[in-house]
């Protein structure tokens, strides 16, 4: 086994020496819900710190927009504080979600800094994860960003409609999905504060304490300025709590059954990323009084923010000494999450490094939700016929007792479409650049 220190936390997992794998560039067994995000870590020196970089820059922009946004010096800390310090990035941060995260701290920047080619950067960054890039789409002030927008989008939009891999969600995965009622709020408390992630564990203590009625308080105090904010902040704000509120009602789960991609939707409280440039907007026009009670509200909300993102710290973790040669390697039996030292689930890291045959599998309850993937159900129902594993493009078979099988069929070269797509989100920021100047 070869350590590494990366970064693991339930979703997130950013191995020293990322992969270029078949599922970074969307054409995996699963669908592409990290692209182009592990593709990119993948082209960089150093992912952990290039990582590190994007979240620490993206905060840092979000900072600068809620400055933007104030009329006085308290309403600039009030948004300041609403832009950097609320659960919905906290939350997203546990739950490994680091690029939605950033995306999140990225709209208030994409929607109020000056325009020119930062925003149309921040759309760049915010494109790494789906969920980013279509909030960034929506929020788009120039031709030239739209068409930034809309060429970040091309990796997993192509993709999910070229890939082998099967979409694995299901109705009846949207309503573990849905968002989450917390203490003293209810659902709608919480979401009015920008909480409510649907698992509780990725939640600081403090909203379990209670202090999620902080968030309401702030919600209403917001209302004062939000006739202060654009017409088109406004609408985005309604189009984010009526998907998060039409999760919470079991109406996605009607929707992800019959239209291809709806499971992107499934996960309805992300949705609140549109409010965000809305929330600073208002409390940046707050008169400076009414400021600064917002200001102290968006702390209170989630006090413990500091200690609860500790977590993120680098983690040692190991992965399978196989001299795999970029053939898509089969591990019988391996759950495709695993747990760190202090017992946090994580996405198997494997998957970051090999060309993993993935499941995909959900279960609640002790009932399958979201089906496996149809290559990885065919492996291993017969995990020792190795004619049979190479036939479906296994070339690599990993056992419990730690015995490495090569199957004899030949490596997968990188899916050309793939790379193709890859170098059209590199180049998207130069292309709408060229539109910009020519505007």
């Amino acid at each position: 086994m070869v350590p590494g220190e990366a970064f693991a936390l339930r979703d997130m997992v950013v191995v020293p020496e990322m992969a270029l794998t078949h599922a970074a560039l969307g054409f995996g067994d699963l669908p592409a819900r990290n692209v182009p995000q592990d593709a990119v870590l993948a082209l960089v020196p150093w992912p952990v710190l290039a990582a590190r970089a994007i979240v620490i820059g993206s905060a840092c922009a979000a900072a600068y927009a809620g400055f933007r946004a104030g009329t006085s010096t308290f309403g600039r800390a009030a948004a300041m504080t609403v832009a950097v310090w609320n659960p919905f990035v906290v939350e997203r941060l546990l739950q490994g979600q680091w690029s939605l995260a950033a995306a999140a701290w990225l709209v208030p920047f994409i929607a109020l800094a000056a325009r020119g080619i930062g925003p149309i950067v921040g759309s760049w960054v915010a494109s790494l994860t789906p969920t980013g890039a279509l909030a960034a789409l929506a929020l788009a002030r120039t031709r030239g960003q739209a068409l930034a927008c809309a060429l970040c989008c091309a990796p997993w939009v192509i993709a999910g409609f070229l890939a082998t891999g099967t979409g694995t969600a299901s109705p009846a995965s949207s309503t573990a999905f849905a968002p989450r009622a917390e203490r003293w709020v209810g659902t709608l408390g919480a979401m009015a504060g920008l909480g409510g992630i649907w698992n509780a564990e990725a939640s600081p203590a403090s909203r379990g304490a209670g202090f999620a009625v902080f968030g309401v308080v702030l919600a209403i105090v917001l209302a004062g300025g939000w006739r202060a904010v654009s017409p088109r902040l406004r609408v985005l704000a309604v189009v984010g709590f009526a998907l998060a509120v039409a999760s919470w009602l079991g109406l996605v789960g009607l929707v992800i059954g019959w239209l291809p991609g709806a499971g992107l939707l499934r996960d309805g409280q992300k949705w609140l990323i549109l409010a965000i440039p809305a929330f600073v907007s208002a409390a940046g026009a707050l008169r400076p009084r009414v400021a600064a009670v917002a200001c102290a509200c968006a702390l209170l909300q989630v006090p413990d923010a500091p200690a609860a993102v500790s977590q993120l710290r680098p983690a040692r973790v190991e992965l399978p000494a196989i001299d795999d040669r970029g053939r898509d390697v089969l591990f019988v039996d391996r759950p495709g999450l695993l747990s760190r030292a202090d017992g946090v689930p994580v996405v198997d890291p494997a998957t970051k490094a090999f060309n993993v045959v993935e499941s995909g599998e959900l279960r609640i309850d002790a009932r399958v939700v979201d089906a496996p993937s149809p290559r990885w159900q065919a492996a291993q129902a017969r995990p020792g016929d190795l004619d049979y594993l190479a036939d479906l493009g296994i070339g690599v078979v990993v056992y419990p007792d730690g015995r490495v099988v090569v199957t004899g069929a030949p490596a997968r070269g990188p899916e050309p479409v793939g790379l193709a797509l890859l170098a059209l989100w590199c180049v998207a920021p130069l292309a709408s650049r060229l539109k910009l100047t020519k505007d």
